[in-house]
């Protein structure tokens, strides 16, 4: 199930992250790279204060810079291991699917063709890496470890509009 796409209002965020390079498919790298995520948030007596996302920095397909990440309280150093970072305040694109994370490409798409069609633009800018994207996210309220089914996976597609 998809919801329709909508505009929201987001207040800025600090998170911690893992950044990371890959190419698509990048499902090999995700385990390792969650795992050693949260055992570097515990290891510096962080506390998350909401579910795990993926930041798409820079989309260049099939190659991506992701920010494998989770919301914490306070603004964070970067360590070498975890980035420190804010999820900017400002006007978003989003969309809510439930299903399996094969879809999200699509669910994407979907996303992206419906700014298209609104003429919304995207707080990005190009360069000969690809896109940069001031904050494109998938927020992931639950996982495959709480929730076996994946017709109940649910994954917030959100995208930063230009101001």
């Amino acid at each position: 199930m998809l919801t329709l796409p909508t505009i929201v209002e987001r207040a800025a965020q600090p998170y911690v992250a893992i950044r990371k390079r890959v190419t698509i498919p990048f499902d090999a790298v995700i385990g390792a790279t969650m795992d050693a995520m949260f055992a570097a948030v515990k290891a510096k007596g962080l506390q998350p204060v909401g579910p795990a996302f993926f930041k798409y920095n820079i989309v260049n397909m099939p190659e991506l810079e992701i920010e494998f990440g989770v919301p914490v309280a306070a603004p964070a150093a970067s360590d070498g291991q975890l980035v420190g970072g804010t999820l900017p305040a400002g006007r978003y694109a989003q969309t809510t699917y439930w299903g399996h994370y094969d879809n999200l490409m699509d669910v994407n798409a979907v996303l992206i063709g419906w700014a298209r069609e609104k003429g919304i633009t995207w707080d990005a800018t190009t360069g000969s890496d690809g896109d940069h994207f001031a904050a494109r996210f998938e927020i992931y309220p639950n996982s495959p470890e709480e929730e076996p089914d994946p017709d109940k996976w649910e994954t917030t597609v959100a995208i930063k509009i230009r101001d």
